[in-house]
């Protein structure tokens, strides 16, 4: 077992200012994370960690992640979309995600329940990755900052929150990323965003809560 995972699973991915407390998600869904991480190294892949979260491998490519949302933990398949999903239990993270796709747990008794159709579904992925298959992308609906189209790139995470966004979110994020003329404002802009992302917050949810 991978020991990167093991302090992810005690204090949290560090990825914003919850890590380490005892507000971090990570705390609410450590025994499913747990079972999940179980069942994946019983099907033979490679544990390690990116972006800051549990991610697995096959001959250095990656197959699929682990993580705790608010109000749930998933697994996530790089390439879900070329899943069959026989039991129907593979979701969109987001409208417009066209290669990943999630399964939502908040139990372990439904881990338990399940088991034999998630092995099957993380063998199937990694026969997919093992031919070589690749997902065909259609072009974005709506033009991307480069500065976060990079980001997005570096952290396959990161992408997967924004495009759970609702769509009047994600385009108040797309104006104050895309206003600054200077390449450096507009990345300073994007990294302080982050944590409101991945929670799933809007660029001015916070203010207008306090105005309620």
């Amino acid at each position: 077992m991978n020991k990167t995972v093991n302090n992810y699973l005690v204090a949290g991915c560090g990825r914003c200012p919850l890590g380490g407390t005892p507000a971090c998600k990570v705390h609410k869904w450590t025994a499913e994370l747990e079972a999940l991480r179980t069942l994946i190294l019983d099907c033979g892949l490679t544990e390690t960690s990116k972006w800051g979260v549990p991610c697995y491998t096959f001959q250095k490519k990656n197959v699929l992640l682990i993580g705790a949302l608010k109000e749930s933990c998933t697994i996530s398949f790089f390439k879900g979309a070329l899943l069959k999903d026989p039991e129907g239990i593979l979701e969109k993270p987001g409208a417009h995600t066209q290669a990943s796709r999630v399964i939502r747990f908040t139990g372990v008794a439904r881990i338990q329940e399940i088991e034999v159709s998630l092995k099957a579904y993380i063998f199937e992925a990694l026969e997919i990755e093992k031919a070589g298959l690749k997902v065909a992308l259609e072009e974005s609906p709506g033009p991307v900052p480069e500065e976060l189209e990079s980001k997005f790139k570096e952290d396959p995470v990161l992408k997967s929150a924004f495009e759970a966004l609702t769509p009047g979110r994600k385009r108040g994020y797309m104006l104050h990323f895309s206003q600054p003329k200077q390449a450096g404002t507009r990345v300073a802009r994007i990294e302080k965003c982050i944590p409101k992302i991945l929670n799933g917050e809007g660029l001015h949810d916070k203010y207008k809560s306090m105005r309620k």
